[in-house]
This record gives structure tokens, C-alpha cells and sequence, in this order.
């Protein structure tokens, strides 16, 4: 019962100084800095060694936590192979894979070989001993970080082949270096325990990986089951967490009894049953989109106590003595990765260009690595978390160098799709593409309110007939290329509005934003499935379907504001104004002197919307959204423009 209330208290000590890593996360991320080094950091410093809030018997008491986080680092990098996406570039995906792996389990581990003399926990050890732990640190090595990559594709919307390749590599790694640490591992305990390596021993491997695909297939039914259920989010993800961990349970049972019964050791991978369940269901299961889903949201928490935890863990006195042996390591295998990827790419026949900055998109490692490292530690108590701090500190340099040198290949091989610089001239200026009643109707409407407005259509038969009065003009164009969307002067309106099918619509909104940074994206919707595809442009999407419903419901909800939406209210309106004059950056709301009919509702500052106080500054650049009458809100127009 003691021993159940000391847990408890860890638990508790440990979620606090977790709640602390999350925000210690988000600091290092201002800075550019990689999450996981913040969580590492907080770890490090409430540890045994430093602060000692969570103290050696703690940490111990908390190793299921590192098993739980591990079972679904496991499942997160099964997730991540989809084969259907990895179909078309295979060759350059295979050769890469196959070369990254060559160059570094043998750069790697011959490296630590031969530094033994200076790592401290190799003092001592047999040469038998010193290869284990030289093929266990090799393998490790070669890990790689699909979610930091993917994270980077993202903010950089890269694509094109050099991209494609990048991401299946890394993807496929993940899994390679599963399977080769499970074997690693048979191999070094074979080492270290001085098993001969003959007939019998490899018997013995053969086992080892079949129970582990026997148990893999299990658990994905297992997890198939559990997915297809009626039940909330929360217990699925407690279930399936539950599972993972109960892999690790099974894994050291059939150890301890294995050897008691037979006097051999049956060592089955936890981490390699995990990700084999992971890629059956993320390929052969219909509950893949909810599996990912699940994965995608509980993910930054799992990672925030691994990661501190593992931090908590780390030896200071070794992680001193190592950085020297950290620096060469991740020299060495610096130099693998890139004549593996050189070599690679040439025997795929992949561009020159492409091949020359290949390396750059395989130095990230992170949450596999990680975990593999920790992963030793409790498979080889005798290795303990001197291995694992060893290994961590190449891995933080890893982490902290990879995103950069991805970021400058994507630019540099130009398959970065960034937002374009706004070359908006301040004039309230906006361009309608579409050739309907609605178009028109949208024109008049904004010509009403002060806008130029330019149409332009495709169809040559489009125009104005049937409306009495327009202050807009029609341009009849023959395409939507860039070059025609120069001639229409794009690049200078502050508004974009899209009413055309949706992959035309997205044509438009891509190119604005990638080659004019469009302040604003408006577009009509017509398949819902294009949502997303629009939302990460920064469109504001309209859809037809639900929009009536929208102004209905705020009719009923808010029916003195809803005219204002429509700009219907009798002489009230309700408009956004950026802030251009440089003498009111700095000046706080309640020395504006507005007119007393006008009130400023919300400031949105770097995508952020923050609601307004007396003692709330401006800042240039600054969209102001103020409700007043008509005649004042012209005037506060004039009072905010430079």
C-alpha cells in the first residue's frame, strides 16, 4: 500500500513539473529551438542531478511511463507508412534507404568501437562487450524524425520529387530501424550474455521475430476491435495505451520465464509487435482514419512526458563527460549520411542537383531514436542510462541542426511554396473571378461601400446587362495564369474573391498566395471535401450549403448585429481597417478620440484576435474591426491610413 501512495506522489510531483515542460516547450519554440530540447531541458533541470524535484527512486517508480510513451512512438511510426503513398518513386526510395542504412550502422558503430577507450561505461568491458554495445548504438543511429519532417514540409508547403523522396525515406527508416534494433538487440544479448553464435542461435532470432509478427497481428486485431466500438475518444485511447503497455508486460514475462524454463532468453521486441500492429491497421483496417486521429491528438502529450522523463533520467556527470564523444559521433554520422544519400541517389539516376543536397533531409532525429535509447536501458540494465544519455546528446544535436539543413534544401532545390511578400499599395482593392448573378451582386455591393472592384471572367458572353448602375468593369480573360493574373494587377488588391469551380478557384488562391501574399482569400466552396485544401492557404471559405443556416442562427441569436453583417442595418456598418500610420503605432485605444458612435470591437494581430481594451496598443500592421455609422466610419478611415 506504501509502495502504491509513493507512486502516486511521484505521479503527482511529475505531472507538475511536466504542466512546467509544456511552457519551457513553447519558449524554446519562440526561439526556434526544437520542443523536444525544452521538455529535455525542464527534465534535466528538476532531475536527481540538478533541482532533484524528481528524485532517482522516482524515476524508477515511473519507468511504465517511459513504456507506455515507447508502445506509442511505435505505433505513431507504423502510422506513418501508408503504402499507397509511397508508390511512383520507389527505386530512388529503396536505393536511399538501403545506402543511408549501410553507411551508417557501419560508420556508426564502427566509431564507437573504436572510441571506447574514451566512453566511460565501456571501461572494463570485453571485446565481445564493447561490439554489443557498438551494434546497439549503431543501430539507433540510424533513426530518423518523420514527424520533424513532415512538420517542415508543412510550414514550407514544399513539394515536388526532391520533397517526395525526402519524406518516403525518412517514413520507411523508421520502420527499418525497428526491425534492426530488434535484431541488434538479439545479437547483443548475445554478446553480452556469451551465447555461441551458432545453429541454435540463429533458431533462436528466427523465434524471436516470428513471435514478435504473431503478436503484431494479434494486437492489430486487437486494435481493430477496439476502433470499430462505439465508445467516446477518451477510453479508446486508454485502451489502445493499455494495450501498448501490456506489450511490454508480455515481453519481459516471456523473458524472465524463458530463461528460468529453458536457460535461453526468448527476446521479443515490444517496440517491433507495436509497429507492426500500427502499419496493419493504418493499411488493412477502415478504423485508419480514426486510429491517425487519435495518434495525431494524444501525441503532444505522450511526448511531453517522455521527453521530461527522460530528461529526468539523464546522468549529468556522463552527459558532461560524453560531448566530446557526442560531437564526433555526430560528425561520423554527419559523414554516412551523406555519402549514403549521395550514393543512393546516383545509383537511382536521380538528379545531380538533388543528390548534392539529399544528406540535408536526413540529419533530424528525434522521438524513435529517443526511445530506442531508453529502450536499452531497460532491456540492458547493465548498460543502464549512461548508453542512454550518451546516445540522447547526439540525438539533441541531431535535432537541433536537422530542421535547419531541411529548410535550406527544400529552398535551395526550389520546391518551397512559402507566402509571397504583399506588395499592397493600401487602396481598398479587390478582384472577383466568376461569371454569375452573384458576382455581380457581390461587385455592387462592395462598390457601395467604397471598394474598387475588378471582375474578371472567362466566359466572353459575361456582362453587366440587367443592372441599372455598376461602378466596376469586367475583364474578359482567356486563362487563369499568372501572367494573367499580373495583367490584372493582383499583386496590388487587398482582396481576392474566388466563385469558380473549386480546382480553378484553388489555381487562384494558390498563386496569389505563393507569388503575391494576398492579404486576404475569399472563396465559394463546392465540395466540402476541398475545405482543408483551401484552409491551408489561409482562405476564408464560404460555403454555400451552411451559410444560410449561419445567418439564420445569428439572426436568431444576435438580431442587432446580423444586419450588420449583411449591411443591412439602417446607417450602421461594421468594417476592418489596417493600421498604416506610423504615428499610431504605440498609441493606446483610449487616446484615439473616435467618434463617440464608433467602437472598436477587436484588434487581429499576427493571426491572433485580441478584444480590445482602454489600455490596448496599436501596432502597425494592426487590423482594426470598428462598428459605427456610415459618415464616422469614414472618418475613422482617414485617421488610421497613413
Amino acid at each position: 500500500m506504501e509502495h502504491y501512495q509513493h507512486i502516486a506522489a511521484f505521479l503527482v510531483a511529475f505531472a507538475v513539473v511536466a504542466l512546467a515542460a509544456r511552457q519551457v516547450g513553447d519558449v524554446f519554440a519562440h526561439f526556434r529551438l526544437p520542443k523536444i530540447t525544452g521538455y529535455l531541458f525542464t527534465g534535466l533541470l528538476t532531475g536527481p542531478f540538478i533541482l532533484n524535484i524528481i528524485s532517482e527512486e522516482a524515476v524508477e517508480s515511473l519507468r511504465f511511463v517511459d513504456e507506455v510513451s515507447l508502445a506509442f512512438i511505435a505505433f505513431a511510426a507504423g502510422s506513418e507508412l501508408y503504402l499507397p503513398e509511397l508508390r511512383g518513386r520507389l527505386k530512388s526510395i529503396g536505393w536511399i534507404t538501403v545506402c543511408l542504412v549501410i553507411f551508417t550502422l557501419t560508420f556508426a558503430s564502427c566509431a564507437v568501437f573504436f572510441l571506447a577507450d574514451f566512453i566511460p561505461l565501456m571501461h572494463g568491458m570485453s571485446g565481445s562487450e564493447q561490439v554489443a554495445v557498438a551494434i546497439l548504438a549503431g543501430s539507433i543511429l540510424v533513426a530518423r524524425s518523420p514527424a520533424s519532417a513532415i512538420a517542415i514540409i508543412n510550414e514550407l508547403r514544399a513539394k515536388g520529387p526532391f520533397t517526395q523522396v525526402a519524406l518516403g525515406v525518412t517514413v520507411i527508416m523508421d520502420v527499418v530501424v525497428i526491425v534492426i534494433f530488434a535484431v541488434s538487440s538479439s545479437v547483443a544479448d548475445a554478446l553480452l550474455t556469451h551465447i555461441n553464435f551458432d545453429i541454435s542461435f540463429a533458431i533462436l532470432l528466427i523465434i524471436n521475430l516470428s513471435v514478435a509478427v504473431v503478436l503484431g497481428v494479434i494486437l492489430s486485431k486487437l486494435l481493430s476491435i477496439v476502433l470499430a466500438t462505439k465508445l467516446e475518444r477518451v477510453p479508446k485511447t486508454t485502451i489502445i495505451l493499455l494495450f501498448g503497455f501490456g506489450v511490454f508486460v508480455l515481453s519481459a514475462f516471456i523473458r524472465e520465464y524463458s530463461h528460468e524454463a529453458f536457460a535461453v532468453e526468448v527476446l521479443i521486441e515490444p517496440l517491433l509487435v507495436c509497429l507492426i500492429a500500427s502499419f496493419l491497421v493504418n493499411n488493412f483496417s477502415k478504423s485508419r482514419g480514426e486510429f491517425r486521429e487519435i495518434l495525431e491528438q494524444t501525441g503532444p502529450l505522450i511526448y511531453i512526458a517522455f521527453f521530461t522523463l527522460t530528461g529526468d533520467s539523464l546522468e549529468l556527470d556522463i552527459l558532461i563527460a560524453t560531448w566530446p564523444i557526442a560531437l564526433a559521433l555526430f560528425g561520423t554520422r554527419l559523414a554516412a549520411v551523406m555519402l549514403g544519400s549521395f550514393t543512393g541517389g546516383v545509383i537511382a539516376g536521380d538528379p545531380m542537383k538533388h543528390n548534392r543536397f539529399r544528406w540535408m533531409a536526413f540529419v533530424t532525429q528525434a522521438g524513435v531514436a529517443l526511445g530506442l535509447a531508453k529502450e536499452v536501458a531497460v532491456e540492458f540494465p547493465e548498460l543502464g542510462n549512461a548508453f542512454a544519455t550518451m546516445i540522447i546528446s547526439v540525438v539533441v544535436l541531431n535535432e537541433m541542426v536537422g530542421p535547419l539543413c531541411f529548410k535550406f534544401a527544400i529552398n535551395r532545390v526550389g520546391e518551397a511554396r512559402t507566402r509571397g511578400t504583399p506588395d499592397f499599395d493600401g487602396g481598398r482593392d479587390a478582384i472577383l473571378f466568376g461569371h454569375d448573378g452573384q458576382t455581380l451582386a457581390l461587385a455592387q455591393q462592395l462598390c457601395a461601400h467604397g471598394w474598387k472592384v475588378k471582375v474578371a471572367s472567362t466566359n466572353p458572353n459575361f456582362n453587366t446587362t440587367g443592372i441599372d448602375q455598376c461602378d466596376f468593369t469586367i475583364h474578359h480573360i482567356s486563362d487563369l495564369s499568372l501572367e494573367t493574373l499580373r495583367q490584372l494587377k493582383a499583386p496590388k488588391a487587398e482582396v481576392i474573391v474566388a466563385m469558380l469551380p473549386d480546382e480553378d478557384s484553388y489555381h487562384i488562391c494558390e498563386c496569389a498566395y505563393e507569388n503575391f501574399g494576398t492579404d486576404t482569400l475569399v472563396v465559394r466552396l463546392n465540395n466540402p471535401q476541398n475545405f482543408m485544401r483551401f484552409h491551408e492557404l489561409g482562405a476564408l471559405v464560404v460555403d454555400p450549403r451552411t451559410a444560410i443556416v449561419g445567418l439564420l442562427d445569428h439572426f436568431v441569436r444576435s438580431p442587432s448585429v446580423a444586419p450588420m453583417l449583411l449591411g443591412a442595418a439602417n446607417n450602421q456598418d461594421l468594417i476592418d481597417i489596417e493600421v498604416r500610420d506610423p504615428n499610431l503605432h504605440g498609441t493606446r485605444v483610449r487616446d484615439l478620440r473616435l467618434p463617440l458612435d464608433t467602437l472598436i470591437l477587436s484588434i487581429l494581430r499576427d493571426g491572433h484576435t485580441l478584444i480590445t481594451h482602454g489600455h490596448t496598443r496599436l501596432k502597425l500592421g494592426d487590423r482594426v474591426t470598428i462598428v459605427g455609422s456610415l459618415r464616422s466610419l469614414d472618418e475613422v478611415m482617414l485617421r488610421f491610413e497613413a
